[in-house]
């Protein structure tokens, strides 16, 4: 069975979801038939295409683009621009599981949104909140993941996919009462790139 899968929002997270999906095959068990972006496709298309930091998409992915679609080696994968889940096209499209990576709807009750809408399963490619979201890192609490029990999952944060496989060796071997850790962040869209106000103080200074 193929699982059809839509993105919500196109940004770095939404773009390297496709670039994973894309270096994997056609023998990937999903679809990815159709995206939420207030992006064109045009403009989608060259950010997927060229890269700052991972470089060149790979030479034999080719990459047209329509007023409303990005064909991807002949795929059709169509667009749609509306910044309310409620209102994506996802039951239209057969859409099973929504990657939702726009970093906004990490509620359960907002990310619900996408479950009315039409989708099946939704996982937030950020922490989630709420009773409703369940929390997987793979190699520490994957194996109690139960299909029939979540429809909201998360991966946690990059931060914790580092630290709790360590801490949780650490743990089982030695025991642990308590823990202190820092890490450093490389910065994010939501940053200043030059210094200006920001609700966060560690935000509004420079980026680079």
């Amino acid at each position: 069975m193929t699982l059809r899968v839509a993105i919500n929002g196109f940004g770095r997270i939404g773009r390297n979801v496709m670039r994973g999906w894309l270096s994997r095959g056609a023998d990937t068990g999903l679809e990815i038939v159709g995206m939420n972006s207030t992006s064109d496709p045009k403009t989608s298309a060259h950010l997927l295409t060229y890269d700052s930091i991972l470089g060149h998409i790979d030479r034999s992915v080719q990459i047209e683009t329509t007023d409303e679609t990005m064909i991807v080696n002949g795929k059709e994968i169509k667009f749609f621009a509306d910044r309310n889940p409620l209102n994506c096209p996802w039951k239209d499209w057969g859409v099973d599981l929504v990657i939702e990576s726009t970093g906004v709807f990490n509620t359960d009750e907002k990310a619900s949104m996408h479950l009315e809408a039409g989708a099946s399963k939704v996982i937030l490619t950020a922490p989630g909140k709420g009773d409703g979201v369940g929390t997987f890192v793979v190699g520490v609490n994957d194996d109690q993941y139960r299909h029939e029990d979540w429809n909201i999952l998360s991966n946690a944060s990059c931060t914790t996919n580092c630290l709790a496989p360590i801490v949780k060796v650490l743990d089982q071997s030695f025991g642990l009462d308590w823990g202190l850790m820092t890490t450093i962040h490389s910065y994010t869209g939501d940053q200043r790139i030059l210094d200006n106000s920001h609700r966060d103080l560690r935000r509004a200074r420079a980026a680079a």
